[in-house]
């Protein structure tokens, strides 16, 4: 079974071999040992959002096969939804139409 990191390195990957300019935070150990992702704003942003010059934005949140949206997510989404933009939740299952979306060839 694929783990959430390797799904995602094979997303930026593809990403980048596709001409993707790819945007992913990384979490920071804080003075007290805790990791954490530094934020402003409001938390559950998607993991990856991913610019091209033609192909447009896309904000993608990346998921294990059973890994579930928090409240914080899922609003963060519908609300990019609403604003227009492409917004998806994706699971390794899901690299074959990924795959097809990175490289233009949207289903």
């Amino acid at each position: 079974m694929i783990t959430e990191k390797e799904f995602q390195n094979a997303i930026v990957e593809l990403a980048k071999w596709t001409g993707w300019m790819v945007y992913h935070p990384l979490p920071a150990q804080n003075v007290r040992g805790h990791w954490r992702t530094p934020t402003l704003g409001d938390v559950g942003f998607p993991d990856l959002v991913l610019a091209h010059p033609i192909k447009g934005v896309i904000f993608a949140e990346l998921k294990s096969r059973v890994g579930k949206l928090s409240d914080a997510q899922t609003r963060w989404l519908s609300t990019l939804r609403l604003a227009g933009a492409e917004a998806y939740v994706w699971r390794p299952a899901d690299l074959p139409q990924i795959r097809l979306i990175l490289t233009g060839d949207k289903p």
